[in-house]
């Protein structure tokens, strides 16, 4: 990207002021995906072994979240400096997307260390879901899980969204960043998939966009889709390129369609829900509720379209991309940064004062990336697999 001097200088603040020993509790979760996960991708990028020791003393400590489990789900806050591990203040409930989305960074800590037991901590968890099962949907499952006993909290939400949505993206790049060899992986996720099809995608009304509904209570149809749920367009798109039925790209089309409808609204912003409407004879696809319209500026959409862009060449998408980039650009740029908006649906638009960590590591590098000149030998996605934060770690043979 020719930005040498201030890759230089975080490297400089990460090496000589980047500290752990901090006596604060943290999501395992959170910190997993965005800064062990880009502490390893910065490594791989760059050779530095001063990255594998910050992510090594993190991991570490993050590690307290396993060992203090009495199962094999482990507890969702931290505390770096003690290394004590404790559920969330409201119950002993782990989300589903929580405890199945920290595989790829301390599988590749595994690897880069030469230590078995951060991948086989995390993957015990994985182990765990695939040998109780999803329950009564076919590879779908409830979104809680609890820590003190293993089990799922049963008549939950079924979702691709919010604390469900990356245990399903999980499943298909574990399989790959692992060398396509625990076939286990593979099955879950086509079952899971060929369930998504069954049970959950629709098409609206009038114009047939694609989108995934969930199951309310388990059972109840709703066509609410979370912004988040943008992301399976691109893992539908990047499995059907690694020998998965080529109906897995018609569905990953259709649904990065979908996901384009969500930005025509007065500001082209892609607001945090839409629900698609399923009745005949209405006027509009889409709705969104009022207290659904704000932006976080979210990756999900435009990581779908580079997948879509880079596997068919398609210019759509990237006319989508730069389009919403455009509205970026116009409306979420501040004095010192973006700033999430509090409605899409309203100009002038009024700013949240908030720029969430994910606007760089992932909406602005696959924006970087639907753009990028060479999209043959950058980051090819035979070799490299991208964490659920959007961050580059390789594919490994076994």
């Amino acid at each position: 990207m020719g930005l040498k001097e201030e890759a230089e200088q975080a490297t400089e603040w990460i090496r000589d002021s980047l500290s752990f020993e901090k006596d604060n509790y943290v999501n395992l979760f959170e910190t997993t995906i965005r800064t062990l996960g880009g502490l390893l991708s910065a490594y791989h990028l760059t050779g530095d072994r001063m990255f594998v020791t910050k992510a090594e003393d993190l991991g570490e400590r993050l590690m307290a979240a396993f060992t203090s489990s009495k199962s094999a789900v482990p507890l969702s806050d931290v505390n770096l400096k003690t290394r004590k591990a404790k559920p969330p203040p409201w119950s002993a409930e782990s989300s589903l997307s929580e405890v199945t989305s920290l595989q790829l960074e301390f599988r590749d800590l595994s690897r880069v260390t030469g230590k078995t037991v951060y991948e086989e901590m995390a993957f015990k968890v994985s182990k765990h879901i695939h040998d109780i099962g999803c329950g009564d949907h076919d590879g779908l499952c409830d979104m809680y899980l609890n820590s003190n006993t293993g089990k799922f909290r049963p008549g939950t939400t079924i979702t691709f969204g919010a604390r469900a949505d990356s245990y399903y993206e999980y499943l298909f790049k574990q399989w790959l960043q692992t060398g396509k060899t625990i076939d286990w992986l593979l099955s879950d996720y086509k079952t899971a998939m060929a369930s998504m099809q069954s049970k959950l995608l629709r098409y609206s009304e009038p114009s047939k966009l694609a989108f995934v509904g969930e199951l309310l209570s388990g059972d109840v149809y709703s066509p609410k889709t979370d912004h988040l749920v943008c992301f399976l367009a691109g893992t539908l798109a990047l499995g059907s390129s690694h020998g998965l039925p080529e109906e897995h790209m018609k569905i990953a089309k259709d649904l990065g369609k979908g996901c384009e409808a969500m930005y025509n609204n007065p500001t082209g912003l892609g607001p945090e829900i839409i629900y698609f409407n399923m009745l005949p004879g209405q006027q509009e696809d889409v709705s969104i509720k009022p207290l659904d319209a704000h932006s976080l500026l979210r990756p999900e959409a435009v990581e779908a379209w580079f997948y879509l862009y880079r596997l068919t060449g398609d210019k759509i998408y990237q006319d989508w991309g730069w389009k919403a980039f455009e509205a970026i650009e116009k409306y979420a740029r501040v004095k010192n940064g973006y700033s999430s908006v509090k409605s899409v649906k309203k100009i002038p638009v009024s700013h949240r004062d908030l720029m969430e960590s994910f606007f760089l590591a992932e909406t602005l590098k696959y924006l970087y990336l639907l753009f990028a000149d060479d999209q043959k030998n950058l980051f090819p996605l035979d070799k490299w697999v991208f964490n659920t934060e959007a961050h580059p770690l390789p594919i490994y043979n076994h």
